[in-house]
C-alpha cells in the first residue's frame, strides 16, 4: 500500500476488540443482522454455501453461526486485527482465520484464489475511507458467480458510531452503487429492521457519548437489560425498510 493509503485506514482494531468484545457478543443488533444474513444465505432457491469467506470476521461470532447453520461448509475469516483473529481461533473450531489487510494491493495465497462460493462483509465498509478499494481487492478471493452479502449501518450516526470509527452510513441505493463501481452485479440493496431496529438506534443516539463508557469492557446492568429487551422485539421487524442496510451482489 502506498504511504497516502496507509494514512487513512488506521483505526485501532486490537484496542476495539479488547474494549468492546463483550458488548459485541450481547449486542442485539449484531444478532439481528447475523440472523438476517443467515436467512439470505439459506434462502429457498439458492445454493447453500460450500466455501464461505467472512470479510472482516472480527472475533468470530458470525463465523460461529455459519458453522452451526451450514456444518458442511468450509469457512475462512479475514480480519485486520490480530486480537480479533486470536479470539476467533479460540472461539470457532473448524474454521480458518487469517490476519489480512484487504486495502493492500496483495494477492491471496494460491490455494485461496477464486476460492469462495459465498462471501459476507458485515459492518465493515462504514469504517473505511476507501470501501470501493476493499471490495475490488476482495474479488481475487471469490469464485465466478460468488454470492456476496453486505451489511452496513443506515440512518443517523451516533457519538458512539463516531467513536468506533464510522466514516459514513448508507442508504440502499448508496450501497448498491458502491458495489457496482467495485465490479459486482447487484441483485438487491435495501433497508431492513423497521420499526424496532430504528427504535433501538434512536436509543443509541439519545444516549450520546455516555454509551461509550456504558458498554466498554463489561456492559453496565442497564445496558444489558436494554439489549435483552430489544433482542425480543427484533423478531417483529418487518419488510425492506429500516436503518439496517443490506445488499446481495454477485461477482
Amino acid at each position: 500500500m502506498n504511504s497516502a493509503a496507509a494514512t487513512v485506514q488506521r483505526d485501532d482494531w486490537d484496542r476495539h476488540w479488547d474494549d468492546y468484545a463483550s458488548a459485541a457478543e450481547r449486542n442485539p443488533a449484531q444478532r439481528y443482522r447475523r440472523k438476517l444474513i443467515l436467512s439470505m444465505l439459506g434462502a429457498e432457491g439458492t445454493a447453500a454455501p460450500v466455501r464461505l469467506l467472512d470479510i472482516g470476521s472480527g472475533q468470530g461470532d458470525f463465523t460461529a453461526d455459519v458453522r452451526a447453520a451450514f456444518p458442511g461448509a468450509q469457512v475462512l475469516g479475514l480480519e485486520l486485527s490480530a486480537a480479533g483473529v486470536e479470539v476467533a481461533r479460540r472461539k470457532v473450531a473448524g474454521a480458518d482465520f487469517l490476519q489480512w489487510d484487504l486495502l493492500a494491493e496483495r494477492q491471496p495465497p494460491e490455494h485461496r484464489r477464486n476460492w469462495a462460493t459465498h462471501a459476507v462483509c458485515s459492518e465493515v465498509l462504514e469504517h473505511l475511507d476507501e470501501p470501493e478499494r476493499l471490495l475490488a481487492n476482495t474479488r481475487a478471493w471469490l469464485a465466478r458467480g460468488c454470492r456476496l452479502i453486505v451489511t452496513v449501518p443506515g440512518g443517523p450516526m451516533s457519538p458512539f458510531d463516531r467513536h468506533i470509527g464510522h466514516r459514513r452510513h448508507y442508504r440502499g441505493e448508496d450501497l448498491g452503487e458502491l458495489l457496482e463501481r467495485a465490479g459486482f452485479h447487484v441483485e438487491a440493496a435495501h433497508g431492513a429492521g423497521f420499526p424496532f431496529f430504528n427504535l433501538y438506534r434512536r436509543v443509541v443516539i439519545a444516549r450520546g457519548s455516555k454509551l461509550i463508557s456504558d458498554v466498554a469492557k463489561e456492559p453496565s446492568l442497564a445496558a444489558r437489560m436494554a439489549m435483552d429487551a430489544f433482542d425480543g422485539l427484533f423478531r417483529w421487524n418487518l419488510g425492506t425498510r429500516g436503518w439496517q442496510t443490506i445488499a446481495v451482489a454477485v461477482a
